[in-house]
Order: structure tokens, then C-alpha cells, then sequence
């Protein structure tokens, strides 16, 4: 579908490209127009290679300044640049960008704190979460980043789309946890303690109290790791948008424009591909304003050629059902499913009556047709 690199090659250049010195952590290695990494970083970057030097704070690290640095390093206009780590204003007035320090947000000149005073920013779009550094470069530079890897025009449509998608399931969580932002409004503990974040790994790669080295030289290899950490999951979900999600979200589209072909009541609807349907499904039905909603989607599950019947959720996240299917059928197989609910060659309900199966489709589909009646 697109020319997309695979974000493993991406790392792979900037590692290659990486040197440390004790008190910048230099992106890139020396260039020149003869050396042989020239044609490789003309083919990263369109524009003329001019070395920047972008800027973030230097002490503990966090994920949001982390892939910020790494994001804005993708775009033309900061492609490679040298990363300066200080707090000292002298030093940050000299450099061409500055991420998650300073106090001020000015994307004139090209400056992205997010601590200062009064500051609200958010992604807009109907978000509503306040961003981080990472946030703040990628509602400026986003478009430009996905564009880029996609090896498409920024005007193409799906770039807008996987711009808002790629927010609403990556970065609006590392924005919102660099802000301190609960995700459920509860005073209740946590039923459990989650440090397998984002956020909570690149924090663990900060230097250890215990380690006698605290140089300034270690830091910067430490953040070295968090900026390709971060930008390793931030371009797999990029990947994973342009080649998995969006092909999904057509497929999703197709089968709900059909949904009245399957049956008159537009409650059932069949995938002509198996996909990640769920949360494409809940989004289109918001943007289309169905009435009334998908009760039941059939598709065939090929290992088995067998074909599924599963009840969607009240939401893609719980495990609810809209309707479930009836509770006389669930926990039973085969011939006595078959028996119960008058259909031949049914092969199992779930005890919860999230999903069923038939050996045929015609099979599936009567027995969603059935349980809308039940």
C-alpha cells in the first residue's frame, strides 16, 4: 500500500549515526558530501543537509522529551540535529529548538515546554488532554512525520487520519503521564500496580542512585537509549497504523456500508476479510450515526473454515455485550447446540454468549438472525 520503511531500518540509522561526547549527546556522526553515509541520509531527507542543534533538559529524563527529541529529529527541518542537554538559559538561547525546558511555548520559534505558567495546550481535534513535549512536536510535526514514512504527500487523506488515530492510541497516554493525569476519575487504589508503560521503561533507564559513575557522560548514554526506545515504539505504531489499521478500517467501512444485504434489520454485519474490527467498528458507527447498531458480526476463521458469530461490546475496551448471545445456548456444542437452537451444525456457544461458531456461513448467520429474536 505505501512505501513504508520498516522502522527497525530507521533505528538502524540513527544508532549507526550516534556518538557521545560528556556534555552534548551528538546525534549524528560527522558529515560530509563524500563520505558514504552522505547518499543514505540524502535519501532520509529531501533537503539539503544542514546540522541544527535542538535542546532539552539535562538531569532525569522523562519519555515525553525523550521522543519529542526523537520525532523532531525526523522532520526536514531539524533532520539528524545535534541534541544539547542543559538547563542553562544562555545555552538554550543559542540552539534552534528546545523541548520540555525554558518556560515558554512558541512554536514560531520553534520553542516546546509544556511547565510554564497558563499553559493549556492541547491537540484539539476533541482532545482534550493537555500535552507534554512529545505532544507539542507532534501536533506541529506529526503530519509531516507520517507523511514521511508513509512516502506520501502530507495532503494525502490518509495521513490525517493516521495522525488523529496515532494520538488517540500512543501519544495521548505519554502526555497525559507526564501531566499527572488519572485515567479513570476514581478514589479508589489500583487494583494492581502497571510498570510496563512507556513511559515507566524509559524512566527505568535513567542512571541507578547506586551507581557509583553519576557523569554527565553516562546521562547522555542513558538518554541516548530512551530517545531510541521511545522512537522504536513510536515508528512501530506508525507501521502498524499504515499497514494493519488503516487497511482494516476499509474493510470495516465496506462491511457496514452492506450491513442491510446481510439482513433487513442492519444488526448483522459480515466481514468479506477477517480484521481488527472492534474499535474501527465503534468509531465509524459514531461517525455515521447508525441507528440501530451492529448487535453481531460473522466472519470466517480460516484455520478452522468454520464461521465466527460474535456479539460486539458496548464499548471496544469491555467485555459486555451488546447482546449477548442467548444464555439458553451458551456453554453448548455441537449436536445439542444444534438441537437447542433448532440450526444445524452449530459448533459452540461461549459460556459468557460473546462469540459462537457454525461450520457455514448460512449457519452463522441464522443463528444471529435467531438470537436477535431471543
Amino acid at each position: 500500500m505505501f512505501g513504508l520503511r520498516s522502522f527497525s531500518q530507521k533505528l538502524f540509522i540513527y544508532q549507526r549515526n550516534t556518538i557521545l561526547q560528556p556534555t552534548l549527546l551528538m546525534a549524528t556522526a560527522s558529515f560530509s558530501p563524500s563520505s558514504p553515509s552522505s547518499k543514505r541520509r540524502a535519501y532520509d531527507s529531501p533537503v539539503s543537509f544542514t546540522r541544527k542543534r535542538i535542546g532539552t533538559h539535562n538531569g532525569s529524563f522523562h519519555c515525553d522529551e525523550a521522543l519529542g527529541c526523537f520525532m523532531i529529529r525526523l522532520t526536514d527541518k531539524f533532520f539528524d540535529a545535534e541534541v544539547v542537554r542543559s538547563r542553562d538559559p544562555q545555552v538554550l538561547d543559542t540552539l534552534d529548538a528546545v523541548l520540555d525546558v525554558g518556560g515558554v511555548y512558541d512554536p514560531s520559534t520553534d520553542r516546546y515546554d509544556h511547565h510554564q505558567k497558563g499553559f493549556q495546550e492541547v491537540f484539539s481535534h476533541g482532545f482534550t488532554t493537555k500535552l507534554s513535549s512529545a505532544g507539542l512536536v507532534y501536533k506541529h510535526f506529526g503530519m509531516e512525520i507520517i507523511a514521511k514514512e508513509l512516502q506520501v504527500d502530507q495532503g494525502h487523506p490518509d495521513v490525517h487520519r493516521l495522525f488523529l488515530a496515532i494520538y488517540k492510541s500512543f501519544m495521548e497516554a505519554i502526555d497525559a503521564i507526564d501531566n499527572g493525569i488519572n485515567r479513570y476519575d476514581t478514589d479508589l487504589p489500583p487494583r494492581y500496580v502497571n510498570n510496563t508503560g512507556l513511559s515507566s521503561r524509559v524512566g527505568r533507564l535513567n542512571l541507578d542512585w547506586v551507581d557509583p559513575d553519576q557523569s554527565a557522560e553516562r546521562e547522555n548514554e542513558a538518554f541516548h537509549r530512551a530517545m531510541a526506545l521511545a522512537g522504536s515504539e513510536f515508528l512501530e505504531n506508525v507501521r502498524f497504523h499504515a499497514k494493519s489499521w488503516l487497511p482494516a478500517r476499509s474493510i470495516v467501512l465496506e462491511s457496514l456500508a452492506a450491513r442491510h444485504e446481510v439482513d433487513p434489520s442492519g444488526e448483522i454485519m459480515t466481514l468479506k476479510n477477517f480484521c481488527p474490527w472492534k474499535l474501527h467498528l465503534h468509531e465509524l458507527e459514531e461517525e455515521m450515526k447508525n441507528d440501530p447498531l451492529i448487535k453481531y458480526v460473522l466472519y470466517q476463521d480460516e484455520r478452522s473454515q468454520s464461521w465466527r458469530i460474535q456479539a460486539v461490546g458496548v464499548s471496544p475496551d469491555k467485555f459486555e455485550s451488546r447482546k449477548a448471545l442467548p444464555a439458553q445456548w451458551r456453554g453448548l456444542r455441537d449436536e445439542e447446540l444444534s438441537m437447542e437452537a433448532g440450526i444445524p451444525d452449530c459448533v459452540f456457544v461461549h459460556m459468557s454468549g460473546f462469540i459462537g461458531g457454525n461450520k457455514t456461513y448460512e449457519g452463522a448467520l441464522a443463528m444471529a438472525r435467531a438470537a436477535l429474536k431471543l
